[in-house]
């Protein structure tokens, strides 16, 4: 069983930056690959970024490429998204996402969920 608790969203105008926290219970943290999935108002959840256990592969969705980083620190069984460059389009819920199965893009592959933490950009 894994526990997750995201942290560090806020209100930020556009142009700003905020980093994401996921902190995880468990000894075998660096086994799971960790995405980050967000869901905006009135929008269906929707791919961020994927990080392997290792931290050596990432994945990202198209519109965060080149403005938000995900890393780890399996030593502190830490997760992170960097997001710098906001825009008002990436105002969500910000959650993370633990799976045992695979390093995937999907949601239904994830098995671990946090509560979520909202971001809100403003132009």
């Amino acid at each position: 069983q894994v526990q997750l608790v995201e942290s560090g969203g806020g209100s930020v105008q556009a142009g700003g930056s905020l980093r994401l926290s996921c902190g995880a219970s468990g000894r075998t943290f660096s086994n799971y690959p960790m995405g980050w999935f967000r869901q905006g108002p009135g929008k269906e959840r929707e791919f961020v970024a994927v990080i392997s256990g290792s931290g050596e592969i990432t994945t990202y969705e198209n519109s965060v490429k080149g403005r938000f980083t995900v890393s780890r620190d399996n030593a502190k069984n830490t997760v992170y998204l960097q997001m710098n460059s906001l825009k008002p389009e990436d105002t969500a819920v910000y959650y993370c996402a633990a799976s045992n199965r695979a390093y995937s893009r999907v949601a239904n592959q994830y098995d671990y969920w946090g509560q979520g933490t909202q971001v809100t950009v403003s132009s």
